[in-house]
């Protein structure tokens, strides 16, 4: 479902190095989850999607600051991020949990996720981070936002897990993840 309640960002973001990021990124992905959002905003209405992610990470890759992220083959926020070179994670405070868990639980192919958990999308429409990251989407209650680049895709293969309970327990319906290797462009901190 096309969402269409993206309005222009505003003033009020710092452009930051990934860096600066505060907190562990493991307690921030696993524990405190992020919405990762990707589209063509350049599309009239914004043809775009989000969803909640728990698994995923940051560090060092080929001398690049990364960001690694799974997506299941049957969320339809893939579609959007097989089909553009950015993405972004979002992050929010604890105030927000139940509305990243709706954007967790439901399809964008049926709701407007973003109405239905009281987020307010933005498109940063000028040009951040050198013009490497225009109409990018994050969201107007989210603290920091990191923007990514896709650099490398992976299907994960059953024939490669080397502990059996892995794919026992997380992929008793065989809807085995795509890895999402980026390169994190920078961060997004409200001002």
């Amino acid at each position: 479902m096309e969402q269409k309640s993206v309005v222009p960002a505003g003033k009020g973001w710092i452009e930051k190095n990934i860096r600066e990021l505060s907190g562990s990124p493991v307690k921030r992905i696993g524990d405190d989850w992020a919405l990762l959002s990707a589209g063509d905003t350049a599309k009239a209405g914004g043809n775009w999607n989000t969803m909640t992610v728990s698994w995923g990470g940051l560090g060092e890759l080929w001398s690049q600051d990364v960001a690694f992220v799974f997506i299941r083959p049957h969320r339809y926020t893939r579609e959007f991020v097989e089909a553009n070179s950015l993405f972004t994670l979002a992050f929010f405070d604890k105030s927000h949990r139940k509305a990243l868990a709706v954007c967790g639980d439901k399809s964008g192919r049926d709701i407007d996720k973003a109405a239905a958990a009281g987020l307010s999308p933005i498109v940063f429409d000028r040009s951040i981070f050198n013009g490497r990251a225009q109409g990018v989407i994050g969201f107007a209650e989210a603290s920091e936002i990191i923007v990514c680049r896709k650099l490398y895709t992976h299907a994960f293969e059953p024939a490669r897990f080397l502990d059996p309970a892995i794919q026992k327990n997380c992929y008793p319906e065989s809807d085995y993840h795509t890895m999402y290797i980026a390169e994190t462009v920078g961060l997004l901190v409200k001002g």
